[in-house]
């Protein structure tokens, strides 16, 4: 695990040289990154969005495409479409821009529902259907969307099922004085973006996104994830609560995360750390709620406090010893 480690810091440093203070945002990026899972980035216009996004892809050697989403944006801008070639007199199919490894889909909420429903197969299939033929997506493939939360006029929101093929969402929120000091003197000159060096190849990569499946997940752990996702579609503010899909990402994420942080099993604490950027916005609240503002991060948080959790003692390389303990008993010794 300490390849994982390692190699994930190297690109956390990387990528920290452009977006100043946001560490845990960052790796959570990372996560999605080596979960094979997507990533939507949410947050109000000037924050870091796009620059968090274009770091990654050039911290990767992957090849990397950016779709700017407006309203006249068509489905076939996205995938692609068969041309008719006068000279061979065939089709030709063109491939769009999500025929990229990392595929940056700025102000994805400016797109109409038509646009937004072209990227759904290609999330969560990895693959596109156009004319009848199936076009697979290139391996690695990431997804990493922005939009903006607060301006409304000429968005398009999300339906919940584009929201679901997100594996987790994260937002970066405003910097700290000291840290907005930072950025101003990192670009007196230029931008660190445009001097940002490719550290991690895409074999490498891959290499590592098929690691973190090895990392192990003890049974009382998964039980966890089940409950608090369980615990979602009970809430009394929540109208509908998180699918298995959202348990999936819980359980995949926390595998990333441990071995992000040099372990080869998961506790408790990844799945609290993970569990409002994986869970949150796959929750929908009750309208009544909803007038007494409610979030379903609050919700999330609230079904954390709620939920009793057992620690996890690992005992080395093999079988794990699990032993009751109070909420307060989440570490793990070992290894």
């Amino acid at each position: 695990m300490t390849k994982i480690q390692e190699t994930g810091d190297k690109v956390l440093a990387n990528v920290e040289r452009v977006i100043v203070g946001k560490h845990h945002e960052v790796r959570l990026a990372l996560v999605a990154l080596l979960c094979r899972g997507h990533l939507l980035i949410e947050d109000v216009p000037g924050t870091g969005k796009t620059v968090l996004a274009k770091a990654i892809a050039r911290s990767l050697g992957c090849s990397f495409r950016r779709i700017q989403f407006t309203p006249d944006l068509l489905p076939s801008d996205v995938t692609g479409l068969s041309i008719y070639n006068q000279k061979t007199q065939e089709f030709e199919f063109r491939p769009g821009p999500i025929m990229s490894q990392v595929v940056l889909a700025d102000e994805i909420n400016r797109a109409t529902p038509k646009t937004q429903s072209s990227l759904l197969e290609c999330m969560e299939e990895r693959q596109a259907t156009i004319d009848g033929v199936t076009h697979p997506m290139p391996d690695p493939f990431l997804v990493i969307a922005t939009q903006n939360p607060i301006e409304y006029e000429g968005t398009f929101a999300l339906p919940e099922a584009q929201l679901d093929r997100f594996m987790l969402r994260i937002r970066l929120g405003y910097p700290q004085p000291i840290e907005e000091i930072v950025i101003l003197d990192e670009q007196k000159r230029t931008h660190p973006l445009e001097e940002l060096a490719e550290v991690l190849a895409a074999e490498d990569l891959r290499d590592l996104q098929r690691a973190v499946r090895e990392i192990y997940v003890d049974p009382t752990v998964a039980d966890y994830i089940v409950r608090i996702v369980n615990a979602t579609r009970h809430h009394p503010d929540v109208y509908l609560g998180a699918s298995p899909r959202g348990s999936i990402a819980l359980y995949r994420a926390g595998q990333a995360l441990a071995g992000l942080l040099g372990r080869d099993y998961v506790i408790p604490d990844d799945i609290k750390a993970l569990a409002e950027p994986a869970l949150a916005h796959r929750l929908i609240i009750k309208t009544s709620s909803t007038i007494h503002d409610v979030q379903s991060g609050q919700v999330v948080r609230e079904i954390l406090d709620a939920t009793p959790i057992e620690g996890i003692r690992p005992t080395g390389g093999g079988p794990r010893e699990v032993t009751p303990a109070t909420p307060a008993a989440t570490t793990a010794t070992g290894t």
